[in-house]
């Protein structure tokens, strides 16, 4: 079963999603919010060891939110300038 609607709008100004359409699009932020606070308990056992391991999570998060967001935008990403698609 494939999925092909939109789960962001796009920007009305500038490159990029804007917010959610689809309770898809709400569903993956809620996801990455949770992901982004996850490193919080190990940041706070050992700073050290919590940091390397904070910067990895969020990296891999946000990557893997802005390549979602990026296929699942209607009309895809481009530069618009206040234009309605």
């Amino acid at each position: 079963m494939k999925d092909d609607k939109p789960w962001f709008a796009p920007k009305r100004f500038g490159y990029g999603a804007g917010l959610p359409i689809a309770w898809q699009g709400w569903a993956l932020l809620a996801v990455y919010t949770l992901v982004m606070l996850s490193p919080a308990p190990v940041l706070e056992w050992d700073p050290a060891i919590g940091l390397g391991f904070a910067i990895v999570v969020w990296l891999l998060a946000t990557l893997a939110v802005v390549f979602i967001a990026k296929h699942k935008t209607r009309g895809g990403w481009r530069w618009r300038h206040g234009e309605k698609d």
